[in-house]
């Protein structure tokens, strides 16, 4: 069965999702940011499956070429990742069809005073000698504009 998130993002409806305290995601962004300098590897769905039956506007391409254009993509979500702050947490959801992998963590960013977009990415530090990975699963305008009830330590 799958039903529809408040971001318009369709989930499994078995699927696990918690909202982590502020220190995990701190320390979730440090490691993020440590991943980042330290070479990692960012692995971007730039074609998805689920893509080909959904409006394009919603698609990872579309959203990377609007907001970024003439801008080699990886370079862009690099960027754009660094930025992230614990405002912009949403929760932490299983990945199902990995279960031997760690869990993606949810984010919101509003572009250009009104785009909002959904981010959803896995961080995994395999070892002190690089082989960082950041996997980038989603970075597209969100189908349902974002609620401040979302964002469980976004500032009132």
């Amino acid at each position: 069965m799958v039903s529809v998130d408040t971001i318009g993002v369709n989930y499994l409806s078995d699927i696990k999702t918690r909202i982590e305290s502020k220190l995990e995601i701190q320390s979730y962004l440090q490691n993020l940011s440590y991943a980042l300098d330290h070479g990692a590897e960012i692995t971007f769905q730039i074609d998805r499956q689920i893509d080909k039956s959904r409006d394009i506007k919603y698609t990872n391409k579309f959203t990377i070429a609007d907001l970024f254009p003439n801008t080699n993509p990886v370079d862009a979500l690099e960027r754009e990742l660094r930025k992230l702050t614990i405002e912009d947490y949403i929760r932490t959801v299983k990945d199902t069809r990995f279960k031997n992998k760690s869990e993606m963590r949810e984010f919101g960013k509003v572009y250009e005073g009104n785009k909002d977009v959904y981010i959803k990415i896995r961080v995994e530090l395999l070892s002190d000698f690089g082989d960082h990975t950041i996997f980038v699963m989603s970075f597209h305008y969100a189908e349902k504009s974002f609620k401040e009830n979302m964002f469980p330590y976004r500032k009132k």
